[in-house]
């Protein structure tokens, strides 16, 4: 009886990892990177392309334990749509949303970054990287502050 249990439940431990909700992921037919080992000439001047209003953010002083979040807002200036494929903070205190849809050519977009100062204190200097269908296809985006200890009452 052992040996009919065990692997039932293996099966059907492996049958119920399946996911039938349909994915919401970009198609990887919709990146065409020419950074890859593709013998296929691809013009750059087709390309996406970020522009950003600012790369670098100062978010000024805050106390130890406040979030801030701030906007970075770029424009496709390319001649096809950018598709932002990961975003990336260089620590778990800082947080990037992006937008998960492609930016067609000549729209605009809005990179949000949240930072958590918990357990921070000084001169804070993080940064978010973007991978898309660009070239280079990361960009850097940079924040950085000062983080003030609290207070004490001694």
């Amino acid at each position: 009886m052992k040996k009919i249990l065990l692997p039932l439940a293996v099966v059907g431990i492996l049958c119920s990892c399946g996911n039938t909700e349909p994915s919401s992921e970009i198609s990887t037919d919709l990146i065409k990177n020419p950074s890859t080992a593709s013998t296929e000439k691809v013009d750059e001047a087709d390309l996406p392309f970020f522009e950003f209003d600012e790369e670098l953010k100062e978010f000024g002083t805050i106390t130890q334990g406040e979030s801030v979040s701030l906007s970075f807002r770029f424009k496709n200036v390319g001649k096809s749509d950018l598709i932002i494929s990961s975003a990336q903070g260089s620590c778990g205190c800082t947080v990037p949303q992006w937008p998960k849809e492609p930016v067609q050519p000549g729209k605009e977009g809005v990179i949000e970054v949240t930072f958590n100062s918990t357990g921070k204190q000084g001169m804070q200097n993080k940064t978010v990287t973007l991978v898309a269908n660009t070239i280079p296809n990361t960009k850097v985006l940079a924040i950085k502050g000062e983080v003030l200890a609290p207070k004490t009452n001694k």
